[in-house]
């Protein structure tokens, strides 16, 4: 299945840790004594949709108070404001769909220069990732992964069920990221 189709076919649950998951890849290396995990709070709304108000107000703090964020910080933080309190509906589909489209963008914008970024991320989300970098190819497939592993520990397994492996998941594609941005940091152009 495509990302867009994984996306449709999701429940409440996939949608919020899969929205969580690609913002949480989207954030650079913090800097100074910022706090390296800002999205942690919302991690634990993942688990527990009454817990998503509360931890959704938490994760829009954290990111607030980080002092002159850089762009894509900036752009997590539209994203968290626009995240429904509501842990259901359209809106939570919307949302997610948004997280996983401002994820591709910016792994393709840290692949080398395309002038066709827009369709490339287009087609990655479609399931067609041909012409697309190393970074941007991988954060279709991680996506892909995550909304997968959501879907086969939903239903009747217990709430936090998967997220574990979902966050690591997370956590490691947000290394390559951050990797891929010091390395190109370092090189003259």
């Amino acid at each position: 299945m495509s990302l867009l189709e994984l996306i449709a076919a999701a429940d409440a649950r996939g949608l919020a840790a899969s929205g969580t998951a690609c913002l949480d890849r989207c954030l650079p290396q913090p800097a100074g004594a910022a706090d390296p995990d800002p999205l942690r709070p919302l991690w634990a709304g993942c688990a527990d949709p009454r817990d998503w108000p509360a931890r959704l107000a938490e994760a829009r703090a954290a990111l607030a108070a980080l002092p002159d964020p850089p762009e894509s910080v900036r752009r997590v933080a539209k994203l968290l404001g626009e995240a429904p309190a509501d842990r259901s509906g359209q809106e939570l589909r919307a949302w997610a769909d948004a997280c996983s489209a401002l994820a591709l963008d910016l792994h393709c914008a840290h692949d080398a220069a395309r002038a066709d970024a827009t369709e490339l991320v287009a087609r990655c989300r479609a399931g067609d990732p041909e012409g697309a970098g190393p970074l941007l190819s991988g954060e279709a497939v991680r996506q892909t992964r995550i909304l997968e592993m959501l879907a086969e520990t939903g239903g009747d397994a217990p709430m936090g069920a998967g997220l574990r492996q979902v966050r690591d998941a997370s956590t490691e594609g947000r290394r390559v990221l951050r990797a891929a941005v010091s390395r190109r940091a370092r090189v003259p152009r």
